[in-house]
């Protein structure tokens, strides 16, 4: 009876554990695509197919061949779609919206804004941007962010999370709009060299996995000048010196030529902007292989509704000066071949146009496939994520996203995606 009893209870292990194997198995997934684009070559495949286990991209190639290599798998047919790499977005700040510039963002507490981020990331994933970097963000909501959707708890893109925003008191970085009287400073702020070591230790404690810093004054803050530097040399080397320590890249937001080239020099990964880059900051940009992360469509939707959403003159002002300027100096840039990675700088128009750049810098020198690669591959190794995302390989994250035409041929196409995977789950189907 005893032997009976064991037998048995082997018996029911050996079923029990063999039907928990079974419903841990990864999902098989075949993708058939009329078209893909082939990001790293530049060119456009026919009649392709994507084998998909789990998250990850198993192989890609011929149609017949892959498809005899998948029996049982669930078949999505994109047969009338051109394929490619879900996007990536190198300059989003997902926890604001264009009505917080100026004096109506005071109001608005840290929570409200991850709340706001979580409304955002859902868009911008649903728009085909399946990673984004988000260069600065209050009180590490934008890290809080990513944990969340790296949980599982809200949708949203992959996100390289920078926290708050480097700079110096005074600053682009610095809140200038309260009276002195309330001896008021935004959170990133530190002045000389053993404070800003201190602040980027700091971000990286609270969990930035990427240090984003001001290097010269913005556009949409008071008492600064886009044009003027605002880290010393010594400040500004001690800041990227121990980013890289620390084993995380430099985004720097520099609209002025000088703050470009102290940055590059410094060593930082990405000039977010470059609105005056000149031929010195173009040579040692590429000398030195830096990115340049141009933000172009924006000054179309800004001139248009800024005052509608309640941004103040003065920043209006600037604008008037700045944004036609930086469309005429990138210009220059893409045509001296900068290597350039895609980037919008969402929140200062609305969150899921992101696609609306690639026109942009398209009528500014860039052919579409150049474009797509900025947001692609390009992107991807700017983040250093190009293991991960970037392109349709084997290996890779099965983000992967679909639209009707060619973009290649009208990159306005990619402003009407049709299809969103990410990680193998689809986000959206319109087919």
């Amino acid at each position: 009876m005893i032997k009976r009893t064991s037998a048995l209870f082997l018996l029911l292990a050996l079923g029990l554990g063999s039907a928990l194997a079974q419903s841990g198995a990864k999902e098989i997934v075949l993708i058939k695509a009329g078209k893909l684009i082939d990001v790293r070559g530049g060119r456009v495949l026919t009649d392709q197919a994507i084998l998909i286990e789990g998250d990850r991209i198993k192989e890609v190639g011929p149609s017949a061949s892959v498809v005899a290599r998948a029996p049982g798998a669930r078949v999505i047919d994109l047969s009338n779609a051109t394929v490619l790499p879900g996007l990536i977005d190198c300059h989003t700040h997902l926890t604001g919206d264009p009505g917080h510039n100026g004096y109506a963002g005071l109001g608005i507490s840290v929570p409200r804004q991850t709340l706001i981020g979580a409304k955002n990331a859902k868009t911008t994933l649903e728009a085909g941007f399946t990673t984004v970097r988000n260069v600065g963000a209050a009180g590490y909501s934008d890290v809080a962010l990513r944990d969340a959707i790296e949980a599982g708890d809200v949708p949203g893109p992959r996100i390289d999370a920078a926290g708050p925003a480097v700079g110096v008191t005074g600053g682009h970085a610095d809140n200038s709009l309260l009276a002195a009287e309330l001896h008021q400073s935004s959170e990133s702020v530190a002045d000389g060299v053993p404070a800003l070591l201190n602040k980027v230790r700091e971000e990286v404690k609270y969990g930035a996995s990427v240090i984003k810093i001001v290097a010269t004054g913005g556009v949409l803050s008071k008492g600064d000048s886009p044009e003027a530097t605002q880290f010393s040399d010594e400040e500004i080397r001690a800041v990227v010196t121990e980013a890289h320590r620390l084993g995380r890249k430099v985004a720097a937001h520099a609209h002025g030529a000088a703050g470009i080239k102290q940055a590059v020099l410094a060593g930082v990964d990405s000039i977010e902007h470059g609105s005056y880059i000149d031929d010195e900051a173009i040579r040692l940009m590429k000398e030195k292989g830096t990115y340049l992360v141009p933000t172009l469509y924006l000054a179309d939707w800004f001139m248009e509704n800024a005052q509608r959403v309640g941004v103040p003159d003065f920043m209006i002002a600037k604008a008037k000066v700045v944004m036609p300027a930086a469309r005429r100096n990138v210009a220059h840039a893409f045509k001296e071949g900068v290597k350039i990675a895609f980037g919008t700088d969402a929140a200062v128009y609305p969150h899921g146009l992101n696609a609306r750049e690639f026109a942009v810098m398209v009528k500014l020198g860039l052919t579409p496939m150049q474009s797509i690669q900025a947001a692609t591959v390009n992107a991807a190794d700017l983040l250093g994520w190009s293991d991960r995302v970037g392109s349709i390989e084997p290996g890779r994250f099965a983000d992967i996203i679909a639209v009707i035409g060619d973009p290649t041929a009208d990159v306005t196409t990619l402003e009407h995606v049709s299809f969103v995977m990410k990680g193998g789950k689809v986000v959206i189907d319109k087919k």
